[in-house]
């Protein structure tokens, strides 16, 4: 059915833009909820008239703004709230305007990132995970149909300098592990995640469950991703492994932002959280063998632009 109507609440944010450009592209009415303050942001600007020559319907509203919220959610049929990590607790207003409302069959949580279920993560990141499984106990609780996305990592964040933090480029040189470099991520470009999500919205399959993207090709260790990596470029890279302790150091010492980053990847990298549990029939589904279809960038083909 391409003629459900979905709203964005932080939809011009990093992965909300692509995922409300996968709506549109995919012949949904797609409504994006708007600040004032965004629509005068000449920063917004090029996006913004993006989202209009798509077709895109800019509704007035704010979260923080209940009655707006509410009259919002009334148009539509599901609500995608792609806000960010400072907002994610005040995830509640959309709930209780969904409850309001009382006409939404599925609501998608600002996730985009690991089960956080399923993890084993120290502090930022920890905290930061414990928001997220709030909001999901909180609609769960309030009975609201959901689907949850755990896309891993994007690409287009993590590949461009194969996860080394300050660096603009892949390294040609030396390249610096987490622990042992053997626990698998996975990686998905930005695309790949907003064309799978807006696939999920109507199927039944992935009602009340969690999606996870985990395609086959794209499910590396660090070790892997070094080795694709040096096969591209024709040269071997000098790998430098930091053992768990060092890194756990370096998360405490660290600044804003960097801590945050590096207690993620410490997550993903060391304790191998993207990959290390068993996706049960009762919980959850996989993207991919759920819409083979769906053409999606490897990992081996990202990396191509960068040789």
């Amino acid at each position: 059915m391409a003629d459900t109507k979905i709203l964005f609440i932080g939809g011009t944010g990093y992965i909300g833009k692509f995922i409300v450009e996968a709506s549109a592209k995919a012949g949904h009415p797609t409504f994006v909820l708007i600040r004032e303050s965004s629509l005068s942001n000449p920063e917004k600007a090029p996006l913004i008239e993006k989202f209009k020559t798509l077709g895109v319907n800019l509704v007035h509203g704010d979260l923080y703004d209940h009655e707006s919220l509410v009259k919002a959610i009334k148009q539509v049929d599901v609500v995608i709230s792609t806000v960010g990590h400072l907002q994610i607790l005040d995830q509640v207003k959309i709930i209780s305007a969904i409850k309001e409302a009382g006409n939404v069959k599925r609501f998608f949580p600002s996730e985009f990132g690991n089960d956080v279920d399923r993890v084993h993560a120290v502090d930022p990141a920890k905290s930061a995970f414990e928001g997220k499984a709030k909001i999901r106990r909180t609609i769960e609780a309030e009975g609201i149909p959901y689907t949850y996305v755990v896309s891993n990592f994007f690409s287009g964040y993590f590949l461009p300098n194969l996860s080394q933090p300050g660096a603009t480029s892949p390294p040609t040189d030396k390249v610096t592990i987490l622990g042992d470099g053997n626990p698998k991520a996975v990686f998905n470009k930005e695309e790949d995640i907003s064309t799978f999500t807006i696939k999920a919205v109507n199927d039944p399959r992935t009602l009340n469950k969690i999606l996870y993207i985990i395609p086959p090709s794209n499910t590396l260790s660090f070790n892997d991703l070094v080795s694709l990596w040096e096969k591209k470029i024709g040269k071997t890279v000098e790998r430098v492994y930091v053992p768990e302790d060092q890194v756990l150091k370096q998360i405490q010492e660290s600044p804003i932002p960097v801590n945050v980053i590096l207690s993620i990847t410490h997550s993903v990298y060391v304790k191998g959280d993207q990959t290390n549990f068993e996706i049960e029939p009762s919980f959850g589904v996989e993207a991919s063998a759920l819409y083979p279809d769906v053409r999606y960038t490897t990992v081996d083909e990202f990396l191509d632009q960068f040789v």
